[in-house]
């Protein structure tokens, strides 16, 4: 049996980079980083949900929903979240 990588099997599955069943795909994973990184940030900070809704001004289902899908996030909730909740920086690229 032969072994496939991740990408061979995304590729198999969802198609090629570039079709749209592929790019959704890597939307939504991005998205879920998102939300994993700001969780990840949060508990660094030892912020409790709740106490991190408190300081940007949301309600604790709402960080809830971010950090378990970090889609439909609008940059300025996103900088909200990070800078004024949480005391850093956004860092974001773009390939192409």
């Amino acid at each position: 049996m032969e072994t496939k990588s991740w990408k061979d099997i995304k590729d198999t599955v969802y198609g090629k980079k570039g079709t749209e069943r592929r790019d959704e795909l890597d939307r939504d994973f991005e998205s879920f980083k998102i939300g994993l990184l700001l969780r990840n940030a949060r508990q660094e900070k030892k912020l409790t949900q709740e106490q991190l809704a408190e300081l940007i001004d949301k309600k604790r289902t709402y960080i809830s929903r971010v950090e378990n899908n970090g889609s439909n996030l609008t940059l300025k909730t996103l900088f909200e979240i990070v800078e004024k909740g949480l005391g850093a920086k956004v860092n974001i690229s773009i390939e192409i």
